[in-house]
């Protein structure tokens, strides 16, 4: 046994089986990330109740969206360091506690514009987590071979379930209990942290990497336990257990300088669209002689589609990694090309069909996106390299309520909206398209590298 090779980490994980605790740890996540994604979503319905009791301008209306993204930012930027340096799962927990104090918060204290906004931003600090980590512990669980398929189903879903429960609370419960229930049934949040607590392992390959071989074996032996004895007096291939000095610098560094800035790019214009359109849809579709429920059913509707979308997009991926850029390309592609027929086309049958349209492809590339960022780095660098791919893009998302609002305060109409959201779909294609078959380098080739 001493003189066997030492057991590399990255193909274990690439070469086992779906098993319990990889059903486990994705229905946990599932639920995590739909509680960031029902929290991030519903100050699109508060909208409706808050503008004239508060008296809000239209941009001001945009950026009470925008308040809880822009902690989102700072969490999704600053994380990546704390969890590459002192581990995913207490990164994760932390960001999980503060979402839960701070949503009991804004249902219980916010009572006007500046006050509501003060705990969206801090909210948005333990949001900013979720989201990137689920993606990275998912990356690093998953067999490659299903790594975007899984991340749709580990992340992804959660997410867009999160989306339409807000809807679906925003249509039928607010008329009847006010904009706070959105916050209250938010809170259940916290049972579901204590699990977390009970259930979440530390990232295997964040244990290789610190060199904890007594957790990792434990842990590999639960996700390959037909391997177990040969686990049990393993030693595991060497990796870099230093931290990286400079996270930023490091993704800037020649070997990821053109996925970096592409990634970000494309984040930026993603997610300007994104939330843009999700900011504004109820709103916007009421301009346009839609009843009230149907307008905030929209919203529920782009996010039950973008699920669809992008497990579509991450079956087609999975089959052919070097081709994801191209394969996101033509999604954006089209959505921004639907949206923009909304400036010359309406009706309620054609809004549903377009609005459709838009969450299968819009939001559902930009799922498969945040997974393409998550292997496109080493361990040491991947979490921070989802935070800052989904921190820029949260410039963009903080960016893109405030000016579609100010735009329509200066237009007088609705349709700037979709040229402008059109649009930036359309660049963000062509931006994702430049990589071409030049991708990322393969994860497997990084996580064996020597390097590590």
């Amino acid at each position: 046994m001493s003189t066997s090779p030492d057991i590399d980490v990255h193909e274990e994980l690439s070469g086992a089986a779906i098993g319990r605790l990889h059903i486990m740890l994705g229905i946990l996540i599932t639920l995590i990330t739909l509680f960031d994604g029902y929290d991030t979503f519903n100050p699109a319905y508060v909208i409706h109740y808050v503008a004239k009791p508060w008296g809000l301008s239209p941009s001001q209306a945009g950026f009470l969206v925008s308040s809880g993204l822009v902690g989102f930012l700072f969490g999704a930027v600053g994380h990546g360091t704390v969890a590459d340096r002192l581990g995913r799962r207490g990164t994760l927990l932390a960001g999980l506690w503060v979402v839960n104090l701070f949503t009991l918060l804004t249902a219980t204290v916010a009572s006007d514009f500046w006050s509501f906004c003060a705990l969206r931003f801090a909210t948005g600090l333990g949001l900013g987590v979720l989201l990137p980590l689920g993606t990275t512990f998912v990356n690093e669980l998953a067999p490659r071979r299903v790594s975007n398929a899984f991340s749709l189903w580990g992340v992804t879903l959660g997410w867009s379930l999160g989306g339409v429960c807000a809807g679906l609370v925003g249509v039928y419960l607010t008329p009847h209990y006010g904009w706070q229930i959105l916050y209250y049934l938010g809170a259940l949040s916290i049972p579901l942290t204590f699990v977390a607590h009970a259930v979440l392992p530390e990232s295997p390959q964040f244990l290789a990497a610190r060199r904890r071989t007594e957790e990792l074996r434990t842990l590999l032996a639960r996700l390959r336990p037909e391997r177990a004895a040969a686990y049990r007096n393993a030693t595991f291939a060497s990796v870099d257990a230093g931290s990286v000095p400079n996270p930023i610098a490091a993704l800037l560094s020649p070997r990821y300088r053109r996925v970096s800035l592409t990634i970000w790019i494309t984040a930026f214009l993603s997610l300007f669209a994104i939330f843009g359109l999700t900011g504004w849809i109820p709103t916007v579709m009421q301009k346009r002689g839609e009843t009230f429920a149907a307008s905030f059913g929209f919203g529920a509707l782009m996010q039950a589609m973008s699920f669809v979308g992008g497990l579509t997009l991450a079956m087609l991926a999975d089959r052919n990694l070097s081709l994801t850029p191209r394969y996101l390309a033509t999604w954006w592609l089209s959505g921004g090309i639907a949206v923009l027929a909304l400036v010359f086309v309406s009706g309620h049958g054609v809004n549903l069909a377009i609005v459709a349209i838009a969450g299968f492809c819009i939001i559902g590339a930009q799922h498969v996106l945040n997974n393409f960022t998550a292997g496109s780095y080493e361990t040491l660098l991947r979490a921070s390299g989802v935070g800052m791919e989904l921190g820029v893009g949260r410039v963009g998302a903080i960016l893109g309520p405030y000016v579609i609002g100010l735009l329509q305060q200066m237009t007088g109409g609705p349709d700037i909206v979709f040229w402008v959201i059109g649009g930036a779909a359309i660049v963000g294609a062509f931006a994702i398209g430049s990589l071409g078959l030049a991708a990322a380098p393969r994860p497997a080739a990084i996580d064996t590298a020597p390097a590590e």
